[in-house]
């Protein structure tokens, strides 16, 4: 594979087909032991069904859905590592069996409850077998690094599917001999490789090693932009200006948030209860925060602190702040408290995911002094984010930077499949 950006290595491809035909599979095989189980026979064309109906169409529907929520769960993995995760199973159950039912209502076709039922169960059942066993010995890509940047060297080595079996320097010597066939070359295109280094890398791309980038390998498997990679902010703003996917964020946040409204009503009507008698004072609270292009706005969210907690001014909050209240340290865990800010979703000061906005003393702050924070700013903030999910809280400055190496990854790969993934 020549130089250049790709969706993720040939070693994460051949995971995915391997897990998508695995689950079409265990589809076939749950049906045939359903159709034994309920009609005595494991051959669905055998099945004694009335007169003129077939157990085909039912099939057809339900392999057709496991096909869309398959390829939906696949295109979700965007530009990271493609992982067995037991939630992108039950997703695709979920949606196939949703599917099945839709379509067996519109279509009218003949089918049978207990074998819906025990196709389903089983299904389920035996995709996380799969999924259990593939994570028991986890796949990896094999690669030689080129590069002077160690750090990310580093980084990518202590990721679960990337096993580094060296790290050269753009100057070293070559390896004796040839590289193994299966492992990538791993070239830093910000570095100027010596001639013998260049000779070598060529000479193993035209034997047909796979010659990759570092910095699309490092966002495959850190999930984060190489913030030394990047020069005048370029590679951030561009996706998101050609991207065109903001007015259909909005559409899906506001659809999203009103079908599920009823939900929110009630859990939110419980947080505040238990909120207003765990402690003393307002149980929503609000909070000027910074927004898309530096706009500032008012958040809101319940209560998780004790009154006055912020007598000096502003600070960072930690995961086991002593000022959150007995209530708060279990909202904050299961983010209930932020239930109000789907108000502010609806407003339009939020996204569902994006960055997490900041405090507005913060973000001048940190836009004085991080490179690049201001890049943030490009798109709506959400009510979680990638790096609220692989990173979560920052109380100081030096872990805000390592927070905004994933802001700046979603920034760049903003899109519907990376928000599924990010909220499966």
């Amino acid at each position: 594979m020549p130089v250049g950006g790709v969706a993720f290595g040939a070693m994460g491809r051949r995971v995915l087909r391997s897990i998508f035909v695995s689950d079409l599979v265990a589809l076939a095989i749950a049906i045939w032991l359903a159709t034994w189980i309920v009609f005595g026979t494991p051959l669905p064309w055998d099945a004694a069904v009335p007169e003129g109906e077939s157990l085909l169409p039912f099939s057809l529907l339900i392999f057709l859905g496991a096909i869309i929520g398959s390829y939906v769960s696949v295109r979700s993995w965007g530009n990271s590592a493609p992982r067995p995760l037991y939630g992108r199973a039950f997703g695709i159950v979920l949606f196939a069996a949703s599917f099945t039912a839709v379509g067996l209502v519109v279509t009218r076709v003949y089918w049978s409850r207990p074998l819906f039922g025990w196709t389903v169960v089983i299904w389920f059942f035996l995709v996380l077998i799969h999924r259990a066993i593939r994570r028991r010995r986890p796949w990896s890509e094999s690669m030689v690094i080129i590069t002077n940047e160690k750090q990310l060297a580093e980084d990518v080595r202590s990721t679960p599917h990337a096993a580094v079996l060296s790290v050269l320097g753009p100057s070293d010597e070559p390896p004796n001999g040839e590289v193994d066939m299966g492992v990538s070359l791993v070239v830093d295109l910000r570095s100027v490789l010596s001639e013998d280094m260049a000779q070598f890398v060529a000479s193993s791309s035209i034997a047909g090693h796979t010659i990759r980038t570092l910095s699309h390998v490092y966002e495959e498997h850190t999930g984060r932009l190489p913030m030394v990679h990047l020069a005048e902010g370029w590679e951030i703003s561009q996706p998101v200006a050609r991207s065109g996917y903001a007015p259909v964020k909005r559409a899906i946040d506001v659809i999203a948030v009103v079908v599920t409204l009823p939900l929110w009503v009630l859990l939110g009507a419980l947080t505040w209860f238990v909120v207003k008698i765990d402690s003393r004072g307002a149980a929503v609270y609000s909070q000027e925060r910074t927004g898309r292009n530096d706009r500032a706005f008012t958040l809101y969210k319940f209560r998780t602190m004790i009154p006055d907690a912020e007598p000096h001014g502003p600070r960072f909050t930690s995961v086991d702040d002593p000022r959150l209240t007995r209530v708060g340290r279990f909202l904050r865990k299961t983010r209930l408290d932020e239930i109000p800010q789907l108000w502010n979703v609806l407003r339009g000061d939020l996204s569902l995911v994006g960055p997490r906005p900041e405090r507005p003393l913060f973000v001048e702050q940190f836009e004085r002094t991080i490179p690049f924070y201001s890049s943030r700013a490009l798109i709506r903030p959400g009510v979680t984010g990638w790096a609220q999910v692989n990173y979560g809280y920052a109380d100081d400055e030096a872990e805000t930077v390592e927070k905004l190496t994933y802001d700046l990854y979603y920034v760049k790969n903003s899109s519907v499949w990376l928000d599924l993934h990010i909220l499966s």
